[in-house]
């Protein structure tokens, strides 16, 4: 039977809207316009599976390792321990990003870097930045081919993505690989911003998904759970 990843920590019900966790062997896609909520999202993830004992590589096109550690503890996420004992890797990749011959061949520089897969969870956030400039359909599908051989290492990869950042052909083929897509949406209400998250793809689940989880972000707090729609 296979094994659920959770994420859950004592001051929300997130992980629980999610089905209890992410099956193991999963790709995770998680889409959204810049500003949605991706990376806070990745982040709430990442804590709580740190939290239950699974590992995790964190690869970051959004921010330094210091304002990696000052966003986190901004939302009283508590990660140095994790980072200090090495059951959480962060890798800035900042450089490569803004750094156009080298992000030009970054497919296959993600696919040589082993060490970065050791982990049992890879969060890549966002994995549109890391490949606009080098993906065509061909490395597109040896990417998704090298994440579903993880998967079957019992590895489980969870990818952010702006889906305009990309050609409509490798966004579809993205999505139609993975084994969970949800999407992010932002809505301006009075004076309030609400963030949706749509689970349009749960493959796997072991128990009940909302379809729609409304979420907001609240400092020394975190993500914090509004309302769900139970399918």
């Amino acid at each position: 039977m296979v094994q659920l990843r959770s994420f859950q920590i004592s001051r929300d019900n997130f992980n629980e809207k999610l089905g209890s966790g992410f099956p193991e062997d999963s790709l995770v896609l998680i889409e959204g316009v810049s500003g949605s909520g991706k990376s806070i999202v990745s982040q709430r993830i990442a804590y709580g599976l740190a939290e239950n004992e699974t590992s995790v590589t964190y690869i970051s096109t959004q921010m330094t390792t210091k304002g990696f550690i000052n966003q986190m503890y901004s939302l009283d996420y508590q990660i140095s321990s994790h980072l200090l004992n090495g059951n959480m890797l962060y890798i800035p990749v900042i450089p490569l990003v803004k750094n156009t011959r080298q992000s030009m061949d970054f497919i296959q520089k993600l696919m040589n870097a082993e060490d970065l897969f050791e982990k049992d969870v890879i969060i890549i956030d966002t994995i549109s930045s890391l490949i606009k400039n080098s993906v065509n359909s061909e490395k597109g599908f040896d990417l998704v081919s090298f994440f579903k051989r993880l998967n079957g290492m019992d590895k489980t990869i969870i990818m952010t993505l702006e889906p305009g950042s990309l050609d409509e052909e490798i966004v579809t083929m993205l999505r139609s690989s993975s084994d969970i897509n949800l999407s992010l949406n932002v809505k301006q209400m009075s004076n309030q911003v609400r963030r949706m998250l749509t689970v349009n793809k749960f493959i796997g689940a072991q128990a009940t998904i909302g379809d729609i989880i409304g979420i907001r972000i609240e400092p020394k707090v975190g993500l914090v759970v509004e309302i769900a729609a139970v399918s």
